[in-house]
């Protein structure tokens, strides 16, 4: 009987955490390049198995018993957000749409509307995705899709959380000249906004190929880092010829999809109740088993 106890009480805690993570992605709405995060399940069985190393294979002609649902991990949706203008020339959006090739055949790589594919050969892969790259106050590198940049009393370009915008120079970006009287290009190249000329002196925007995104980890302020230093191997310049574009004057919304947000909190909170009910039957078996049938 308490089997089923304990897996209602283990599903009213997935459901919480569920619930919170999409509250918080409610709360990011208006969050310029906020990518929405996603509550993982699993049952509590595998993923105990799986982190002792071995596989969870059914036995017998019943198949799994689960015994209860833990969600194990949130994980990132890198999709596109919407381009919103702005018109102030220190505000920046990444339109991205870069592609991989299937290491096996050389073959371009389909992804799906997550960002996500199988190849033949069984592997998953996941779609390359662009950044800004900034370093904080300690000197370490992370990354971004905010681009709501600022100018301090130096000329140096910083992002909202007053890290360094660096160039292509590995170098923090010092402006000589206020940045309304510049422009850039949609490659990340500083322009004169009157000539329309290149300005010598300011290096490019910096911007960072990271092929696998799901090796990043949500530092908080919109930034990404590498907790892995060999998965930093992952990440490098990009390449002028792919398929991305810097647009001035303009912001990446939030990619998180209010309409769906609200139908997942529902849903959340439905199963809460659900599990929770399941639990107030077996508080009444369980009162009824103890202080009736254990008086006959």
């Amino acid at each position: 009987m308490l089997r089923g106890l304990y897996t209602a009480a283990s599903g009213m805690m997935a459901q919480q955490r569920i619930h919170d993570t999409v509250t918080n992605n409610i709360s990011n709405l208006n969050t310029p390049g906020y990518k929405q995060v996603n509550a993982v399940e699993r049952s509590f069985p595998e993923m105990l198995v799986s982190l002792m190393g071995a596989d969870h294979k059914p036995t017998g002609s019943l198949g799994r018993l689960n015994t209860g649902v833990f969600a194990e991990e949130s994980l990132p949706q890198f999709t596109q957000g919407d381009i919103t203008e702005t018109k102030s020339a220190s505000d920046f959006a990444l339109v991205v749409d870069l592609q991989a090739v299937d290491p096996a055949t050389g073959n371009p790589i389909a992804f799906d509307a997550n960002g996500r594919a199988v190849l033949p050969s069984g592997e998953v892969m996941y779609k390359p995705q662009a950044f800004f790259t900034v370093q904080n106050a300690n000197g370490e590198t992370r990354y971004t899709r905010d681009g709501k940049f600022k100018v301090n009393a130096d000329g140096e370009l910083l992002s909202s959380t007053g890290a360094k915008v660096l160039g292509t120079n590995d170098q923090p970006i010092k402006l000589p000249v206020p940045i309304t009287e510049l422009r850039i290009n949609d490659k990340g190249e500083w322009l004169d906004a009157t000539t329309g000329r290149t300005v010598g002196g300011i290096s490019p925007l910096l911007i960072t190929r990271i092929e696998n995104p799901n090796l990043l980890l949500r530092e908080g302020d919109g930034n990404f880092k590498f907790t892995n230093t060999a998965d930093e191997a992952s990440a490098s310049p990009i390449v002028t010829t792919e398929a991305f574009q810097i647009r001035q004057g303009y912001v990446e919304r939030s990619n998180v999809d209010a309409t769906q947000a609200a139908i997942d909190m529902m849903a959340a909170a439905r199963a809460y109740e659900a599990n929770q009910k399941i639990i107030q039957y077996y508080d009444r078996s369980l009162d009824k088993a103890v202080n009736e049938v254990g008086r006959v």
